[in-house]
């Protein structure tokens, strides 16, 4: 899933990785993070931290790129794990599967 955080801005840090969904489908678990759906969508987030409160924007990546929000052209991070994955079957560009940076 593509993870942008807000945190009060319309751009913030966002990464390209895996995450897993509670049966409802209201909660997203990333790593330590547990994301809850916001029950009335902002115009820049959908989900927010359950810990911090934190604003973030969760997504499935886009097969054509440009996943952030507003198509900012700033740096998003692929986790380790997903790139393969990432680049082979959501991009179809298995060439760039050791390359960290998805906004290129």
């Amino acid at each position: 899933m593509y993870i942008e955080h807000k945190g009060g801005d319309l751009t913030g840090s966002a990464r390209i990785g895996r995450v897993t969904f509670s049966k409802t489908m209201k909660r997203v678990y990333y790593g330590e993070q547990v994301f809850q759906r916001n029950e009335i969508p902002g115009f820049k987030s959908n989900h927010y931290d359950v810990e911090t409160g934190d604003e973030y924007w969760i997504s499935g990546p886009k097969k054509a790129g440009g996943d952030r929000l507003y198509g900012e052209q700033v740096r998003i991070e692929i986790d380790e794990d997903v790139r393969e994955e990432y680049r082979t079957k959501i991009r179809a560009q298995p060439e760039r599967s050791n390359e960290a940076d998805a906004s290129k």
